[in-house]
Formats: structure tokens, C-alpha cells, sequence
């Protein structure tokens, strides 16, 4: 019998309040003199690395220390080569959370893999399957027992993280990790990723967007839900789902709490945090976008960042005030009403609708299942367009949507939450003059080419799956070839770069022949949890006709004829 004892109440750490509050308590972390003088010194190409370093002492003597270094020179402010004196005396390098760990669970031929018929196709799933070892990470026991010396967010469990700088458990991402892990037939890892994610609701009344203190003032886009979704299907372990659904509920109500908003007489969701400094992981980044602002512009800004960040969509010209113009100083995310964002709590509360009809309660399922569907109306009044036959995001600012393209705007479809078939074809069809699938490496984040990483020409792996999956259940052979058709050159997109460079990335450029993306704040990351999860999927779903060369799908239309129904039910 699995238990999940570790759960427990914790007062919530929503960041509320009358003044705008730090991203979070610590004041070496996330405030205060030693964060700004280290990261204004630059003495790191990233400025996550700093704040991942664990303190040698406790806090309380690392202030001392700095303050009693820094009263020696004018205007409190050490040189550079102090400030690196002083770090060498009290932080030890980023990383040191962690030791060594291979998933118990991990074995060499799941299942999945004989069905992928190309030879050389097989043999990439098999590497793929093998880079779960590589990402594991168990945390230490003294960041339980000293948590004051770290920025890291113990959990009970052992983590599969994204990979690169991103050395700790991230929310969104362990969506598509998850679906790896399960075809991997690694249950055990999977149930502690999902114990992990409940602990945290547990702990602060939602999952923060990462695990480290400096994020726990934000989210990310709300999947627990489908985890569990994912994991029971899997199992069909009741008991599991018992006493996950409260959470679930708990996690819910946080995000129609606090992120939620009436426009029109309808009650949508966005994303929205109150935290009006830098963020600390990109503090100097933040500091000079909001240079010569007033103080009440600059709080705006960062406050509007970081909802950036808890899309999951940190960067995009989708986010700015004016879509068509301006750059990232415009950002205004807390000022859109996003697609996607109410498209998965629409799926949430008809997952948690059928989670509780398959333990009895008939009541309560049917309170969701309200709520979803006036949550499908509310998208229908405010989000579609007939016309266009999409979804768009709708801006409060000037009360009107923004009909540039994302993939964001057919993803009701992947949800389900639409209310005709017609608006599904519709949607096919907007897909089809959109201009977007004239890239043979598959679909771009956006069509403008802003800089930031997610827009035009990166290709990010959630967005090519979640369309490939709500294609795939849209009941027209035309959208069916369509989403086999984007799973193919996805998979050689993947497989060309990672035969050129050893390595699955988290996002690609869908220009030219293959290559990584790039943009944004960092260097494109390897590992990379979530590519590889979502190329397992494909493979395991399509790997009968998938190939790793030649044509696109003329060689396959015999077999996709098979494809006149949906080839994966969601069974909750």
C-alpha cells in the first residue's frame, strides 16, 4: 500500500499583501546588498549560477561577513576581486545539492521500443531512454536538515530534471518527463516526481515554477492534474488517486484564487505575480530592462516578467503590450487573458470531474464539470473567432485579441474543450493558411522574429505535441495525415541534430537543416527532459511508420488510413 504521510500542511507563501513583496524571504537569495553587488559585478555568465551556490554558514554570519568586509571601502561597495574573496570564504560552487543516483526502476528494453520499425530510429529511442540516468538527481539530507544554506527546495523524492542550468525540478516541464518515464516503465520515479509536486502544494498552496526558494512566489502552467491523469491511467492505482484529488483540488483553488479575473461577465484565468523586484536568477538582465523607468514602472515591469516566467513562455512578443511592435521593456503579461492557460484548467476540471466520478461522488464531479463548461463558454465569447476559426489571446489593455499566430491558438483542441466539431475543422484549416507549416522542421513558437526564445524561429517540444495530440482527435482524415505529418519531420528534426551534435536540446530553429535554437536570456540547453519525453511519445505512438529519412508521408498513406480514429484515448 503507497502512502503519501510525507504530505502536510504548511501556512501558504502566496507572496500577497498590501506593498509588493520580494520574490522570497531569503535576503542573500533573493534580496538584498550581497545579491545586488555580486550580480551587478558580473562575475558569472549566468546569473542563476550565483544563486544556486550553497552558503558555508549560516546566514546571519554571511551577512556579518559581507558587512563587516564592505564597511572597509566607500559607498559599502567591495571590487570585484573582494567580491570574489568574499565568495570563496562563504559559498561553495552551484550543484552541491545533489549526489549521485540511478533510477532503481531504470532497465534497458522497455517494451516501447519494439515498436519503432526503423533500425536507426530504434537505436536513438534506446540513447534517449538511457539519458533518464543521466538526469536523475537525488538531493542531499542536510538540505532537509540545513535548508538555510541552500536555495534549493528539498522534496522527498528523487527528481528527472530538465537538464543544463536547469539543475533542480522544474513544474511544467515534468509533464512531458512524466510521459518518457512511463513508457520507460519507470513507475517508482514517476510516483515520486508526482509525490514531489503534491508535497509542494502541500507545502505552499501551489507547485512554485522551479525548485529553488527564488522562484516560490510564481508557477507555472498547472499540469499536476494530467500527471495524475497520466500516472493512473498507467497504474489504475485507486488508492494513489484518493489522496492525490485533494490536492489537486487545493492546487485549483490557488489558481482561481489568485489568478483568476471576470472580463465581460465571464471568469477567465491569467497568469499574475506580485513580486516587484528583478528577478534573482536574471537580476542584471531585469535591472537594465528597467532602466530609466520610474520606481512604480520598474515594479510593474518585473512583476510582469516574472508572469513571463510562469507562462513557461519567458520570452515572447505575445506578452508585449502592442504584439506587431515594441520589445521585452514592453512586456505587460499580467494584461492578457491566455489561451492556453484556460484551455488546460478547462481539461483540469474535466479530469477532476472524472476523478471524482470514478470514486463516487457524482456531486462533485458535476460541480466541475459546470465549471468547465462555463469555462468553454467563456473561451467561445471572448477567445474564438469565427472568422479566423482560432483562439486568441484576449489583451485588458485595449480590449481586443491579438491575432498574431502561436500554437497557443489551436491548443483548446488538444484540451478538448471546444463545444462543435465544425470549430475544430475550422481550426485545421486556420492551421493550414497560417503560414506556419512552410517550415519543414515543424511548427515555429510564433511567425515574428523578435529575439526572444520563444518566437519566431525556434520550435519548442510541448507546443509540436500538444498539436500533434489534439490534431489527432479532431475526426477528419485530413487532420489526422496532419498531425502524422508534424510527428515525422519533428523526429527527423531531432534525430539530424542529434546526429550532428550528440545531444537533444530544448528547443530547435525550424530554419535551415537542423540545428539547436537560440534567443532569449541563456544558451540553448542540453539534456533535455522534456524533447525527450515528447520524442519517446511520438515514437512509441507513430514508430510503425515513422523513418529517419525520405520522403514526408507518401511512402506511409497505406498506414494512415489506419488513423481514421484516434490511435490514444484519454482514459482518465
Amino acid at each position: 500500500m503507497r502512502s503519501l504521510l510525507l504530505l502536510f500542511s504548511a501556512p501558504l507563501l502566496l507572496g500577497l499583501g498590501s506593498s509588493v513583496p520580494p520574490p522570497c524571504d531569503s535576503p542573500i537569495y533573493c534580496s538584498g546588498p550581497i545579491l545586488d553587488q555580486v550580480q551587478r559585478a558580473k562575475l558569472y555568465d549566468d546569473d542563476k549560477y550565483f544563486v544556486d551556490m550553497k552558503l558555508k554558514f549560516p546566514p546571519a554570519v554571511v551577512i556579518s561577513n559581507f558587512e563587516k568586509l564592505s564597511s572597509e571601502f566607500p559607498n559599502r561597495t567591495l571590487p570585484q576581486s573582494q567580491l570574489k574573496v568574499f565568495l570563496d570564504q562563504n559559498f561553495e560552487p552551484a550543484g552541491m545539492e545533489f549526489e549521485p543516483w540511478t533510477p532503481q526502476d531504470w532497465h534497458e528494453k522497455p517494451k516501447f521500443l519494439a515498436n519503432v520499425t526503423d533500425p536507426q530510429l530504434q537505436a536513438w529511442a534506446e540513447k534517449i531512454h538511457g539519458l533518464w540516468k543521466q538526469l536523475g538527481r537525488k538531493i542531499r539530507a542536510e538540505v532537509q536538515l540545513r535548508p538555510e544554506l541552500y536555495s534549493l527546495i528539498h522534496t522527498p523524492h528523487p527528481v528527472v530534471v530538465p537538464g543544463g542550468r536547469f539543475r533542480e525540478l522544474y513544474y511544467w516541464d515534468s509533464y512531458w518527463v512524466l510521459q518518457g518515464l512511463l513508457l520507460s516503465e519507470m513507475t517508482n520515479t514517476s510516483l515520486g516526481m508526482i509525490q514531489n509536486f503534491l508535497y509542494l502544494v502541500n507545502r505552499f498552496g501551489f507547485v512554485p515554477n522551479g525548485g529553488r526558494v527564488y522562484y516560490e512566489r510564481r508557477s507555472q502552467p498547472p499540469f499536476l492534474t494530467q500527471m495524475v491523469r497520466l500516472y493512473h491511467r498507467a497504474t489504475e492505482d485507486q488508492q494513489f488517486l484518493r489522496e492525490a484529488l485533494p490536492v489537486l483540488e487545493k492546487e485549483y483553488q490557488f489558481w482561481m484564487v489568485n489568478r483568476s479575473l471576470e472580463v465581460k461577465g465571464h471568469t477567465l484565468n491569467r497568469y499574475y505575480v506580485e513580486a516587484g523586484l528583478p528577478r534573482p536568477e536574471s537580476y542584471t538582465d531585469d535591472l537594465e530592462l528597467a532602466e530609466g523607468l520610474t520606481e512604480d514602472q520598474q515594479q510593474q515591469l518585473w512583476m510582469d516578467l516574472k508572469a513571463g516566467a510562469e507562462s513557461g513562455w519567458d520570452f515572447s512578443s505575445r506578452w508585449y503590450r502592442s504584439a506587431q511592435d515594441g520589445g521585452l521593456a514592453d512586456t505587460r503579461t499580467s494584461q492578457v487573458v491566455p489561451t492556453d492557460l484556460n484551455a488546460l484548467l478547462c481539461y483540469n476540471e474535466r479530469t477532476l470531474a472524472s476523478f471524482h466520478r470514478t470514486l463516487g461522488d457524482a456531486e462533485s464531479a458535476a460541480r466541475y464539470e459546470a465549471a468547465a463548461d462555463r469555462r468553454m463558454a467563456a473561451m467561445e465569447a471572448l477567445l474564438w473567432d469565427e472568422k479566423r476559426g482560432a483562439w486568441f489571446d484576449y489583451n485588458l489593455e485595449t480590449a481586443s485579441n491579438n491575432f498574431g499566430f502561436y500554437p497557443s491558438n489551436l491548443l483548446p483542441i488538444w484540451a478538448m474543450c471546444y463545444s462543435s466539431t465544425d470549430m475544430a475543422n475550422k481550426a485545421v484549416q486556420y492551421l493550414k493558411g497560417s503560414g506556419a507549416l512552410k517550415y519543414s522542421l515543424r511548427v515555429p513558437t510564433s511567425l515574428r522574429d523578435s529575439g526572444q526564445q520563444w518566437d519566431f524561429p525556434n520550435a519548442w517540444p510541448p507546443l509540436q505535441h500538444m498539436l500533434i495530440e489534439g490534431l489527432s482527435t479532431v475526426p477528419s482524415e485530413e487532420a489526422r495525415r496532419l498531425a502524422f505529418d508534424l510527428a515525422q519531420e519533428w523526429i527527423r528534426t531531432n534525430w539530424r541534430v542529434y546526429s550532428k551534435y550528440n545531444g537533444m536540446f530544448e528547443k530547435y530553429d525550424v530554419t535551415g537543416d537542423g540545428k539547436p535554437g537560440g534567443g532569449g536570456e541563456y544558451e540553448v540547453q542540453l539534456g533535455f527532459g522534456w524533447t525527450n519525453g515528447v520524442a519517446l511519445q511520438l515514437l512509441d505512438r507513430y514508430g510503425a511508420s515513422l523513418t529517419s529519412s525520405g520522403g514526408r508521408f507518401s511512402l506511409f498513406l497505406p498506414l494512415l488510413l489506419l488513423l481514421s480514429w484516434p490511435l490514444f484515448i484519454r482514459a482518465c
